[in-house]
């Protein structure tokens, strides 16, 4: 089960990195989770970094065994675990969440939450899958260009959330979709493009240079973006930024 055990740290440089070094060791099986209470060096999407104010978001990363899984289904993982963190999330802040191609979970325009997925890879062998999600919970106050980018659950809903037996809640979900990309690879595929961020909007999207006013249409079981009203009819991921107006929603 993902989540047991849970292993609570109060300070580690990545949860990732820490993850990975117990499975690369021997030392983790799979579900372990590893929930730090601060990042001095969170990790993000193409080597940006994960920024959390200490102690009040939740900063996650679960050991996952691929063994015997194929390598082509590396994005069916991914919209798995973007699904089991927008079901947690969405049960708090309701119908407004989305899932923002490819893991990203955003509340109306806003960053709720960053996913990034590492693999241990040997030839053609998918031996370990560390997620790890940074999910904003209590923080209300946030630096630079996240000041308006950035959302949290408590500025969402007014409440103040408590983050372990949150991270153990979110657990359960994550457990839930693992078990549907096992199983229903298909159905896992059809409510991810149900919740699509921007889907069947027109939306802004630079590519090469350019912006392109595109209708957003689905995602692929090989994580391609499909889209109208571009010189190509899909985008792999990094190859676009979305071109998205954070001042307009609260």
């Amino acid at each position: 089960m993902i989540g047991n055990p849970l292993t609570i740290l109060d300070e580690v440089e990545s949860s990732n990195n820490y993850a990975t070094r117990l499975a690369l060791q021997g030392l983790a099986h799979h579900g372990h989770g590893i929930l730090a209470r601060y990042q001095s060096a969170g990790k993000g999407q193409r080597g940006k970094t994960w920024q959390g104010a200490a102690g009040q978001n939740i900063a996650l990363s679960v050991v996952l065994d691929m063994h015997g899984v194929p390598l082509t289904r590396n994005f069916e993982l991914s919209m798995a675990i973007a699904l089991g963190v927008y079901d947690f999330f969405s049960h708090f802040a309701g119908e407004d969440t989305r899932i923002k191609w490819p893991n990203d979970i955003y509340w109306r325009d806003r960053k709720a939450v960053g996913i990034l997925i590492e693999n241990t890879i040997k030839g053609q062998n998918w031996i370990w899958a560390v997620a790890g999600m940074g999910i904003n919970m209590n923080q209300t106050a946030f630096e630079g260009e996240m000041e308006t980018k950035a959302v949290s659950l408590r500025q969402i809903t007014g409440q103040n959330f408590d983050i372990e037996p949150g991270a153990r809640l979110l657990c359960t979900y994550l457990e839930a979709r693992y078990q549907q990309f096992l199983r229903d690879p298909e159905a896992l595929m059809d409510q991810y493009n149900s919740v699509l961020f921007r889907k069947n909007e027109t939306t802004t999207l630079c590519y090469l240079g350019d912006d392109y006013n595109c209708r957003v249409l689905a995602v692929d079981a090989q994580g391609r973006l499909w889209i109208e009203g571009a010189p190509v009819p899909y985008f792999q991921f990094g190859e676009i930024q979305w071109q998205i107006d954070h001042h307009k929603t609260t």
